[in-house]
């Protein structure tokens, strides 16, 4: 065992002796005892502290590397883990304990292992914690994820440009994965750091809905399509309120023309519900080309066995031709739901016709009713007018 007194002048003399991959100097009580300088071959030195804990074992940690902190700061940091020992601590316990718990790339890797057993939008998650979270927090131990740091780094993302609705997201998903670690007992996820942080006020509900004369460009522009399927998949669209993942997957079976029903296995919200379907839907269905042996109403060009999943080239097309800039495939639903409210359907059968979880997810087209409205207005005043 070397002893010395050890000083910032002897660390930087100090040698590992030749033959040796590395060798300790130990201080000579004249500085802090237990203060350990390790010396290698390679020329690294490092400062370590070794005590006897309260159970009689030789422990070690480390304080620091030569050059990342003066002998000052080393004394001082020395000292005081050694009055930390005195007092009955561990401070090789405790620094274990830190390294024990994880960075949040493994935390992340359990929330997606969790997510891809029952979430529809895993591959948004998925998204989400590849592109956006993890460049920031995957390498940061989840005990160092504070909520300010978190608010900071949202308020960023809303500055990149990020939509409001992407920022809440980004903020649920990690919420999700700390819950979520709390719930299996992953150690430092007793606090969420997300939990606490105000989000600004969203109103992400984007309100556009067809007239007639804009559906009938529409369903002309589609109908000159190189795509065969678009006019079809439009017509469908706008006459029954389907989301186009629903229509697009439909299979014949599916499909009950004598019923006028269309049934959709599982939606959005999980539950499976029957489209009725009006005579013009019906018709649309029996002119499809439907070839023996076919599931799928529309079938892939490359494979009849799968289903079609885009149409976005051909819809891009048509919608410029008819003059409809930014118009989104979605807005075909909101529309469908825009011609039964002026037609004096109440909002109850809307609801259940689009597949709505409840009944607030329909009142967004209460205010669609106006055509009804007004002529409701309009017979009140003639009965006056009748009256006088």
């Amino acid at each position: 065992m070397a002893k010395a007194k050890l000083s910032a002048a002897f660390a930087l003399t100090a040698q590992c002796e030749p033959g040796r991959k590395k060798q300790d100097y130990y201080d000579d009580g004249t500085t802090c005892i237990g203060l350990v300088l390790e010396v290698r071959s390679s020329g690294g030195k490092t400062w370590h502290l070794r005590f006897e804990n309260a159970q009689g074992r030789q422990c070690q940690v480390k304080l620091a590397k030569l050059e990342d902190a003066t002998f000052d700061q080393v004394r001082r940091k020395a000292r005081q883990l050694r009055s930390e020992v005195t007092l009955g601590g561990d401070p090789a316990a405790a620094k274990a304990a830190i390294k024990a718990i994880p960075q949040y790339a493994e935390l992340a890797a359990q929330h997606l292992a969790d997510a891809k057993l029952h979430q529809r939008s895993y591959d948004t998650t998925e998204m989400y914690v590849r592109r956006h979270i993890l460049p920031k927090w995957g390498k940061v131990r989840l005990t160092d994820i504070d909520g300010r740091a978190v608010a900071h780094w949202l308020a960023d993302k809303r500055a990149e440009g990020l939509a409001p609705a992407t920022v809440i997201k980004l903020k649920a998903i990690l919420g999700r994965s700390f819950e979520l670690g709390a719930r299996w007992g992953v150690p430092g996820c007793e606090r969420n750091p997300v939990r606490g942080i105000q989000s600004k006020p969203l109103n992400n509900a984007r309100e556009r809905y067809l007239t007639s004369a804009e559906a009938t460009r529409l369903l002309a522009a589609a109908e000159s399509s190189r795509n065969p399927q678009l006019a079809a998949v439009v017509g469908l669209l706008l006459l029954t309120g389907m989301r186009v993942s629903e229509l697009l997957s439909t299979r014949w079976e599916h499909v009950d023309v004598e019923r006028r029903t269309l049934h959709v296995p599982t939606s959005k919200t999980g539950r499976s519900r029957h489209v009725p379907l009006a005579k013009a839907a019906v018709d649309i269905i029996g002119n499809l080309p439907k070839a023996e042996g076919a599931v799928f109403l529309f079938p892939s060009p490359k494979d009849p066995k799968k289903h079609l999943t885009t149409i976005k080239h051909g819809w891009q097309t048509a919608r410029d031709i008819a003059s409809l800039p930014g118009l989104r495939i979605h807005d075909l639903r909101h529309s469908a739901a825009s011609f039964m409210a002026n037609s004096g359907v109440d909002l109850f059968a809307i609801g259940k016709v689009l597949g709505h979880a409840s009944y607030q997810s329909s009142q967004r087209y209460s205010h669609l009713a106006n055509d009804t409205l007004l002529a409701a207005v309009e017979a009140g005043a003639a009965k006056q007018t009748q009256s006088v």
